[in-house]
Formats: C-alpha cells, structure tokens, sequence
C-alpha cells in the first residue's frame, strides 16, 4: 500500500531526516518524523546506532504509516550485537554485528509490523558480510572469512555429497566403503579429507564409471589418510598416507581375453586378483620398474585352459599363471621370475591337486603339461591337457601306445 497525493500523484513520505546518531541506554521505539509526532525519536534514513549491552533495541516506526520502499540504512557502531525489530517489537527485522552496516526497507505495510526487505552493507562503508559469504569451508570469524574443516565421524557406509567440501570424515567402524558422488555433480576443485581410524579396511569408491587414482576403489587400511580431489571427471588423492602396519593394497581386475597394460596407480598394488570368465590368453603388462607382485588368477580358465601372463613387454621374461594359480614375482625392470626355486630351511614341498588341465606342477611355457593328483593314491601326469599316465598302488597305467626302445623284459603282459 503507498500513499499518494491527490493533487501530485506522487508517493507521500514521511519528512525526511537524513541522519541520526543514537546511544541506545535501553529500548528505542522509534516514530516516522511526520505532523503529530510527539517524540524526538526519529527515524533517520541513515543512522549511526552504538549500545553497551545488546539488550538494548532498536524498533522501527509503525510499517502501515509509511509506503513501501521506505528505507534506513543502520550502521553498528558499537562494541556489541545491536538487534532492529518492527513496530511490535515481537518480530527480528536483522541483527547488526559490531562494525557491520544493514539496509533495510518495507516491502509490505497492511500493519503496524510490516514486511522489510535487507540487504547486507558490511563494514563502514565498503567491507563485505564475512557471515553472508561463508560458503562450504569457509568459517565467518568477526569480519574474515576463514578456512574450515569440520570434522565428522561415521561408522556406517556413507556417500559424500556436495556439502561435505572441505570437510574432514574419520572412518570408526570395522569393514566399510565411502561412495563419492558423481564427478561431474561435484565438479572440479571440490575436495575433502579422510581418515582410517577404525578397525578394517574403508573402501573409497567411485560412481557412474568415476575413477580413483585410476581405479574403481582405493582402499585404506587402518590409520591411513589422505585429501581426496575432483577435477570434474575423476579423483586422485593427495598426500596418500600409508600404515607400515598394513601396507599391502589390492587390485582386481576383470579380464576376458587379449593384452591389459596397467597404469602405474594399478601395479603399485603388489596384490593382484584377476578374475573373469577367459575366451582366450590374457597378457598383462607392468611398468618396467622394480617389484615384488602377489599374483592371483582366480579366472574361469574355459574350455580353452587359457591363462594369465605377466610381462613388462620388454623382451625379458615372462611368468604364466594357470586358471586358480598363484605366483610370487620379483620384477627387475625387464625380467619377471618365480620369488622362491627353492625352500630355505625345507626338506619338503606341499602342492595343490591339481587338474588334468591345470596340473599342480607344470611349466611356465606350457600350464597344462605337468603332475596332478587326480584322486586319492594316485600320481598322474598329463600332456597339453591330456591324462597320459597314471601311477598307483596296483601299478602303472599308460593310456596310449608305447614306443620302448631298449625292449621290455620280465611280468606278463596282456
């Protein structure tokens, strides 16, 4: 509602008083300087309010006895919170922090208390609102704007949002995983920090086909730590801070057929699980740099009996693993071979059964020539996957033709 003359047209204000200065003692109601008045308390369209204690308030003039858009612009000048309320007193209109300007200004005037519009000065004449600005990581602290890092703990499996910028999470369950949201809705340069300090290994995962350090999941054992970043389409970590207690990571990686080269955030997991159904040989090539390597093949090998082999493309040597194999490797930039030829302290060696395709004791050239045991008191031996003889208590049982060149002599022979 405004007030118009009727001989102009114009918006009717109260009579202007440009500017005030005020010692607040105890509550101000203040009065729109208009015929009748019958206090000094005017309200200035600029006023410089100071206060000792911020029980003292300031309350505007009656909403419905002005237009709307009329103003006051309320500098703090004072040591301490100063608190402007409506005509009612019953209703906050803004809190001015010590030092801060705010402009305020009706919007609506059916009553006595009003509708007010504001708008955040700041300091004196051009500091900025430090509590307006404060976003995700940033803390309000009088007038400065400060970094912040919150810290929350969380024992259950949680995916970090966008809110969560800057904040620090602390893992203090046993097993679990931190989903990161999309890449591209947290877009680039969103960051947090995390901590392991739980009991078991936190699994840090990404969504919608996202990337780790270019992986699908990074795991950190307990008391690990790091600053996990976004560029806008994937995450890498800062400051990765591995336990000496729990150094090992893992990699699986699913394969079918054909040649896998790893990146350098991939082998520098010394274990690794390859798993998948085979439709034909899988080469794996590391970087040329020197490791050890855990290797697992729990692939389903097919009819083929293919296999894994890891390589550094080099030219040097090769290690071929067979289907629900395991190896210990040592690579020295070029070659990979077996950890251990012998066993240091041993006067045997314990070996798996083993398959006719897979025997427990074959050649690295060749998986599926080799021994197996077949069933209980028995010794095979087995050729490019064929059984081709077996050894057992009531003898030895050749499946095939024989060629014996220095004759065959003593028994019965059928």
């Amino acid at each position: 509602m405004s007030y118009n003359s009727p001989f102009t047209g114009n918006v009717i204000q109260p009579t202007d008083v440009s500017y005030r200065r005020i010692i607040l003692t105890t509550d101000l109601q203040l009065e729109w300087p208009i015929n009748g008045t019958t206090t000094d308390d005017a309200a200035a369209r600029i006023m410089e309010v100071s206060t000792a204690s911020s029980a003292n308030e300031l309350w505007m003039p009656p909403a419905n006895q002005a237009s709307v858009g009329q103003d006051a612009l309320i500098r703090n000048v004072g040591a301490v919170s100063l608190l402007v309320k409506d005509y009612t007193g019953l209703n906050t209109i803004v809190t001015v922090a010590a030092g801060e300007a705010q402009y305020i200004y009706i919007t609506a005037n059916p009553t006595t208390a009003g509708t007010w519009g504001i708008i955040a000065y700041g300091i004196g004449s051009s500091g900025a609102d430090a509590a307006t600005l404060a976003g995700y990581g940033l803390l309000a602290i009088g007038q400065t704007l400060n970094q912040s890092q919150p810290v929350t703990t969380f024992s259950s499996n949680y995916t970090a949002l966008d809110t969560d910028r800057s904040n620090t999470y602390v893992w203090t369950g046993g097993a679990g995983t931190l989903t990161l949201t999309a890449a591209s809705t947290l877009g680039d340069n969103w960051f947090m920090f995390l901590r392991n300090s739980g009991t078991g290994a936190l699994t840090v995962s990404g969504s919608g086909g996202n990337t780790i350090n270019g992986s699908a999941t990074i795991i950190l054992q307990p008391s690990d730590s790091c600053i996990i970043v976004c560029s806008g389409s994937t995450f890498y970590t800062v400051g990765l801070g591995k336990s000496t207690q729990f150094a090992f990571t893992q990699l699986t990686k699913a394969v079918v057929t054909g040649t896998y080269t790893l990146t350098s955030a991939e082998a520098s997991n010394v274990i690794q699980k390859y798993t998948g159904t085979l439709t034909g040989n899988v080469t794996i090539i590391v970087p040329p740099t020197v490791q050890v390597y855990y290797i697992q093949n729990a692939t389903v090998g097919g009819v083929g009996n293919y296999t894994v082999t890891i390589t550094t493309n080099t030219g040097g040597s090769t290690a071929t693993i067979a289907s629900n194999q395991q190896a210990t490797l040592i690579c020295d930039s070029v070659n990979l071979v077996n950890a251990n030829t012998v066993l240091a302290g041993s006067s045997s060696i314990g070996l798996v059964d083993g398959t006719v395709g897979a025997p427990a004791l074959y050649f690295s050239s060749e998986a599926s020539t080799g021994v197996y045991r077949a069933a209980s008191g028995e010794f095979n031996i087995a050729i490019l996957g064929v059984l081709r003889s077996t050894l057992s208590a009531t003898g030895l049982a050749i499946v095939g033709t024989g060629n014996f060149t220095g004759g065959v002599s003593g028994g019965v022979f059928t």
